[in-house]
């Protein structure tokens, strides 16, 4: 004859943090001769929160988290918060494979040569290197420049066990100066900014300039610049 069936009861918890949820599931004891058998199992959920910059910043300064970098090394090196530890999502691919060559041209001359991206691939090494350093239950903010990559790398850690995980919302594109102490030449959310897009505006700029100094040298000057023209050779 069959046995009841068994009682599941959820505790749950929320914040304006993120979301948690302890599940317990206990099933009814199974009559056999001479003996009494409970099964039971536990199973903790922690969802990754989700955070502005300010409450990173409280993350870090209250709650002890620690931060973790996941951007590519030229990034990193822009720009960083002070004291992070520094594991890649992804690494540059150098591997010299036809396909690969072939792909790695044609990002260097589009996405590397405005946007100063390097030409990178998922790192195999990367849940290994973090567990190297930090242990399950360690407290860890995971920051990229977007967001996304950082979105990701939680995702992985969550997989590996990993239940007290932070991400800044946007990435450290949001942080205004003077959030965080950083190291680098540039400003924590100026450090995906490489390329010709860096020097796009200055270009703009020196053009509008010499347009504008050409006009009103036309305008009040006419004499003088109808001389300069007409030394220009005829084409």
């Amino acid at each position: 004859m069959a046995g009841p069936p068994f009682y599941a009861s959820c505790l749950s918890s929320s914040s304006n943090l993120g979301t948690s949820c302890l599940v317990l599931k206990t099933h009814n004891a199974r009559a056999v001769p001479g003996k009494l058998h409970w099964r039971s199992s536990l199973t903790i959920k922690a969802e990754v929160k989700f955070v502005n910059a300010e409450e990173a910043k409280d993350l870090v300064k209250v709650d002890g988290y620690n931060v973790l970098d996941v951007r590519d090394k030229s990034q990193f090196e822009r720009a960083h918060i002070k004291s992070c530890y520094h594991v890649p999502l992804f690494v540059e691919n150098q591997d010299n494979d036809p396909g690969t060559i072939i792909k790695r041209t044609l990002h260097n001359n589009f996405s590397g040569l405005f946007f100063g991206l390097p030409f990178t691939k998922p790192n195999p090494d990367f849940v290994q290197s973090v567990r190297s350093q930090f242990s399950p239950d360690t407290k860890l903010l995971l920051v990229c420049q977007e967001g996304l990559r950082s979105a990701a790398a939680a995702n992985k850690l969550e997989q590996a066990g990993y239940s007290n995980v932070a991400c800044i919302t946007s990435g450290l594109q949001t942080v205004k100066p003077g959030t965080f102490d950083s190291v680098g030449s540039k400003e924590l959310q100026d450090a995906g900014k490489a390329g010709l897009v860096t020097i796009q505006g200055k270009i703009s700029t020196v053009l509008g300039t010499v347009l504008i100094c050409a006009y009103l040298f036309i305008t009040f000057f006419p004499d003088q610049a109808e001389k300069i023209f007409q030394l220009v050779p005829a084409g």
